[in-house]
């Protein structure tokens, strides 16, 4: 299994085949597939529809789904909360500040990932904080933007987020919100889940301090 939407979601070493190789490149072209329709929409509220449906037919149907084998959420499909339009932004992208650490993130037994801080975000209220926007020096490149928020790791998994935090962008693997001229779109209502939610088999890493924030962001994918 591979869940090619999420960047650093890597699985353990060994796993890898050539039919599994096929299945991931499909999956990646559902994805950048799903994340084009979702740009091409005007409502907001709508394209998270149209992404919530997508995504849910992929972990339902596709052989790389991280969700186990008869999983219940299969069937179910992911829980999310609702579309909460005060969690999306149009942000401009502030220069890194000086002394701001590239981030070496292991990645398997065949080494690790260079994160490089390509600008930083201001999220306005209801968040209220600055996160950091980071370039994957991997595959092709890509903008990467993980966050752990104040839900993560909630006792009630009704009104929490995965303890080690959620991802919202990830274009190199097609997870692209867009932009619109110099202000790059950030709803939060497209957080989801790394596959190491579903499955330890998987290696994800942590939201750096960077991009963790005290506010709730109750919106975007949950635990139950």
């Amino acid at each position: 299994m591979s869940d090619g939407s999420e960047g650093f979601d890597e699985l353990e070493e060994g796993t890898m085949t050539g039919r599994t190789e096929l299945e991931l490149a499909d999956w990646r072209r559902r994805v950048a597939g799903l994340y084009a329709d979702v740009r091409a929409e005007a409502d907001p509220a709508t394209a998270h529809g149209l992404w919530r449906a997508g995504r849910d037919a992929l972990f339902r149907e596709h052989p790389q789904s991280a969700l186990p084998a008869g999983s219940p959420l299969r069937e179910t499909g992911l829980p999310f909360w609702p579309y909460d339009p005060r969690f999306r932004f149009e942000v401009e992208l502030a220069p890194v500040p000086e002394g701001t650490r590239a981030l070496e993130l292991p990645s398997g037994e065949t080494g690790s990932t260079l994160l490089r801080a390509v600008g930083v975000v201001e999220l306005p209220d209801p968040v209220g904080a600055s996160v950091t926007l980071w370039w994957l020096e991997q595959y092709a490149g890509g903008m990467f933007l993980p966050l752990r928020d104040g839900t993560a790791g909630d006792a009630d998994p009704t009104a929490g987020s995965y303890g080690g935090g959620r991802y919202l962008l990830d274009t190199a693997k097609g997870a692209d919100l867009g932009a619109h001229g110099s202000r790059l779109v950030v709803d939060l209502n497209f957080l989801y889940h790394p596959s190491c939610r579903y499955d330890d088999a998987w290696l994800c890493p942590l939201a750096p301090p960077e991009n963790t924030v005290s506010a709730r962001v109750e919106a975007g994918e949950r635990m139950a």
